[in-house]
């Protein structure tokens, strides 16, 4: 299968930010779980990602704005732009 990268303003002119975080804050909260967790770019919050039952990161773009997250696993090396719905590979 090919992946197909479009990238958006919002990818090429946002600040990487950094997290040292590897918890879901909202899920913390309430006891509850995640699949892969999400940073967003504009504030720092590290939240859940679409396949986790909450969708945390999704839900904070809708109440923010904040369109960037980057994958918080270490594996991972992308950013995604809610709003653009645009994907960018990344270099940490």
């Amino acid at each position: 299968m090919n992946i197909i990268q479009k990238t958006c303003d919002h990818l090429e002119n946002y600040s990487h930010v950094l997290t040292e975080d590897h918890a879901c804050e909202e899920c913390v909260k309430t006891g509850s779980s995640w699949i892969h967790l999400r940073t967003c770019q504009t504030c720092g919050v590290t939240l859940c990602c679409d396949s986790s039952p909450h969708k945390h990161s999704r839900k904070h773009f809708h109440a923010t704005g904040h369109p960037v997250v980057e994958s918080a696993e270490p594996q991972d090396h992308w950013a995604y732009c809610y709003e653009d719905r645009a994907f960018k590979t990344i270099k940490k």
